[in-house]
C-alpha cells in the first residue's frame, strides 16, 4: 500500500515536472499556424458582422458559423469549377481530332446541296453517308448565318466552341450530333434508317429554328 502511495506521488512529481518545462510551456502558448489563422479570422467576421450591423453584439459561435459556412461555399465553388473543367476536356478530346470538312469542294456547296445529296444517299440506303451530309448541311447552314466560320483545316470541336460563343443551346445540340458525326466518319458506327431519320429531324430542326431569326 505503501509502495502505491509512493508510486502515485513520484507520478504526480513527474507530471508536474512536464507541465512546468519550458518547453511545454512555450509548446502550450503558441497555438500554432492554423489556430491562429482561424482566430484572425474570425476576429475579422465578428468585426465585419458588428460593423453591418451595429446593434448586434457578434457571438464567437455566430462568427464560427459564419466562418464555415464561407470555407463551405469555396469548397463547392471548387468542386463545380472542377466537374466543368473536366467536362470540357472530355468533350474536347472526343472532338478534337475531327476535321468534318474534307476538302475545299465541299465547302463551296450551299447547306442546300448537302441535304440533297443526304436524301439521295438515304435513299439508295447508304445512311452513313447520308448522316455525314446532313451534318455537313448542318455546319455550313450555321456558316452561312455567319454563326462559325467553316475551314477545312478546323476541327468539330472549333466550331463547338464558336458556336457556344452565339448560343449555348445549339451548341450542345450541334455536339450531340458531332459525336454522332465523328463515330461514322471514323468507322465506328453504322447508321441505319431509323437513326439517320433521327438524326436528320434533329439536324432540321436546329436549320430551321425560328430563334434563329432573332
Amino acid at each position: 500500500m505503501r509502495n502505491g502511495l509512493l508510486n502515485e506521488g513520484k507520478a504526480r512529481d513527474q507530471l508536474e515536472d512536464i507541465l512546468n518545462d519550458p518547453e511545454y510551456q512555450a509548446y502550450h502558448k503558441d497555438p500554432g499556424f492554423f489556430s491562429e489563422l482561424w482566430d484572425k479570422a474570425l476576429e475579422a467576421i465578428a468585426k465585419a458582422i458588428e460593423a453591418i450591423f451595429p446593434a448586434v453584439e457578434p457571438t464567437a459561435r455566430a462568427s464560427s458559423v459564419i466562418l464555415i459556412g464561407i470555407i463551405a461555399c469555396l469548397i463547392i465553388a471548387l468542386v463545380v469549377i472542377t466537374i466543368v473543367l473536366i467536362s470540357r476536356r472530355v468533350k474536347r478530346r472526343k472532338l478534337n481530332e475531327s476535321k468534318p470538312l474534307q476538302s475545299m469542294n465541299e465547302l463551296e456547296w450551299s447547306y442546300e446541296r448537302h441535304m440533297k445529296e443526304a436524301e439521295t444517299f438515304a435513299a439508295s440506303g447508304n445512311h452513313s453517308q447520308a448522316t455525314r451530309h446532313m451534318f455537313l448541311a448542318l455546319l455550313l447552314y450555321f456558316h452561312e448565318r455567319e454563326w462559325l466560320k467553316a475551314m477545312v483545316w478546323k476541327t468539330n470541336w472549333d466550331y463547338y466552341d464558336e458556336l457556344r460563343k452565339v448560343n449555348k443551346e445549339w451548341a450542345d445540340r450541334f455536339y450531340r450530333l458531332a459525336i454522332v458525326f465523328d463515330q461514322v466518319a471514323y468507322g465506328e458506327r453504322e447508321v441505319d434508317a431509323p437513326e439517320y431519320v433521327s438524326f436528320r429531324d434533329e439536324a432540321i430542326e436546329l436549320i430551321r429554328d425560328k430563334g434563329h431569326e432573332s
